[in-house]
C-alpha cells in the first residue's frame, strides 16, 4: 500500500492550495479516505473524510466551508481543495485509508497513511 502526497507548498493569506494523494497497491475505490493534519505542537486533527463513491463527504467544524474533499476512483486519487487559507492551517496535511467504505473521521479507523504534505501559510 502507497499513499503520496502532493501539492503543499507556501501560500499567503487567503491563498488556495489543492492537495492530491495518489493511491496504490489496494483497491481504492473499495475504501474510505481522509485527509487529517499534524500542527507543531498540536495532535493530528481530522479535516476531511470521503465515503468510497464520493457520495458522501465529512468536514472538521475548523475548516467547513473552506474545504472540499473529492476523489477520482478511475486515477486512483484523493484531492484536498482549501481556501481562504489561513495561519493556522499550517501544517503537514496526511492522506489516510480506512477500511470502512463509509468513510470514517477518527485517526483509529484508519489504516494506511502517506508520508504528508507541509502547508504553510505566512505572508
Amino acid at each position: 500500500v502507497q499513499l503520496v502526497e502532493s501539492g503543499g507548498g507556501l501560500v499567503q493569506p487567503g491563498g488556495s492550495l489543492r492537495l492530491s494523494c495518489a493511491a496504490s497497491g489496494f483497491t481504492f475505490s473499495s475504501h474510505g479516505m481522509g485527509w487529517f493534519r499534524l500542527a507543531r505542537g498540536k495532535e493530528r486533527e481530522f479535516v476531511a473524510a470521503i465515503n468510497w463513491n464520493g457520495g458522501s463527504r465529512y468536514y472538521a467544524n475548523s475548516v467547513r466551508g473552506r474545504v472540499t474533499i473529492s476523489r477520482d476512483n478511475a486515477k486512483n486519487t484523493v484531492y484536498l481543495q482549501i481556501s481562504s487559507l489561513k495561519p493556522t492551517d499550517t501544517a503537514v496535511y496526511y492522506c489516510a485509508a480506512t477500511d470502512l467504505s463509509a468513510g470514517a473521521v477518527k485517526t483509529y479507523e484508519y489504516s494506511y497513511w502517506g508520508q504528508g504534505t507541509q502547508v504553510a501559510v505566512s505572508s
